[in-house]
């Protein structure tokens, strides 16, 4: 991974990512403004080039029903927050060979 850009909308999300040919992986707020990560996630899976995009959830709100839910709708991962900043280089790594990641840290 060469870049990491961070927006603070899900309608940032939306445009920036449609800006960009290729993308390898979105860490995704399941609490954005104007719409939540879900809605979000609906409508980048709606898109061709994001159907199989690696989409994870980031969240404070951590329970297993809240993961649970996230799968259900199509993350392809979870990570609770706060992040560990022990843990979480590894855990892109992991994420990126093609590992889940299931955490509710």
């Amino acid at each position: 991974m060469k870049k990491c850009e961070w927006k603070a909308s899900g309608w940032q999300v939306l445009e920036f990512a449609e800006s960009l040919p290729h993308i390898d992986l979105i860490l995704m707020d399941l609490f954005l403004p104007d719409e939540d990560g879900y809605q979000v996630l609906t409508k980048l899976r709606a898109h061709p080039r994001f159907e199989d995009a690696l989409i994870i959830a980031v969240t404070a709100d951590v329970s297993t029903g809240n993961m649970e839910r996230a799968r259900d709708a199509g993350f392809n991962g979870f990570i609770g927050k706060p992040l560990d900043p022990d843990r979480f280089p590894n855990q892109i790594r992991r994420i990126l060979r093609g590992e889940e990641i299931w955490d509710l840290g």
